[in-house]
C-alpha cells in the first residue's frame, strides 16, 4: 500500500454532535420565525401609510384643479386616471381584512377602508383617513394618520 491510500482517524460527525446542530438551528428558528411574521405586519402598514399619502396627494391635485372643491367620493380621482389608477388598498393587519374600499359616514366607524369626510359644511371637509380605532406596531391608532 501506498502512502496516498492510507486513511488515518476516523472521518464523519457523531451523533451528539449533530444532534448539537440540530438544537442550535432550531433555537434560532424559534427566536428568527416571530421577527419575520412582525416585519411582514411592519411592511404592510408602511404600504397603508404610502397608499394613504397617494391618495391625499391625488386629492389635493384634485382640490387645486377644482379650485376648492373636493370629490364627492375617493373614486371620483380614478375617472380618466388623471389623478389615480386604482384605489390603493388599506390594510390594518391583522384588525380588518385589505380593501379599497370608501367608507361613508359623518365620523370612523372602524371598519378597515378608507374613510373620507365629503361634506362641504363639516370642519374636517376633504380628510382622509385609514378608518380604523385600532393601534399599529408603533401604538399610533391608525384613524390618527
Amino acid at each position: 500500500m501506498t502512502k496516498e491510500m492510507k486513511k488515518t482517524g476516523t472521518a464523519g460527525f457523531t451523533l451528539i454532535e449533530l444532534m448539537i446542530v440540530v438544537a442550535i438551528i432550531g433555537i434560532l428558528a424559534a427566536i428568527a420565525i416571530p421577527k419575520f411574521a412582525d416585519l411582514i405586519r411592519e411592511s404592510k402598514e408602511g404600504a397603508t401609510k404610502g397608499n394613504l399619502g397617494s391618495i391625499r396627494s391625488a386629492m389635493s391635485i384634485y382640490y387645486g384643479d377644482q379650485q376648492g372643491v373636493y370629490p364627492t367620493a375617493i373614486n371620483s380621482l380614478t375617472e380618466n386616471g388623471k389623478y389615480l389608477t386604482a384605489i390603493p388598498n388599506a390594510q390594518t393587519p391583522p384588525y380588518h381584512n385589505t380593501s379599497s374600499l370608501e367608507v361613508d359616514a359623518s365620523a370612523p366607524t372602524d371598519t378597515g377602508e378608507w374613510f373620507f369626510d365629503n361634506g362641504p359644511t363639516d370642519t374636517n371637509y376633504g380628510t382622509v383617513l385609514v378608518d380604523c380605532t385600532h393601534t399599529d406596531t408603533v401604538g399610533n391608532t391608525w384613524d390618527t394618520y
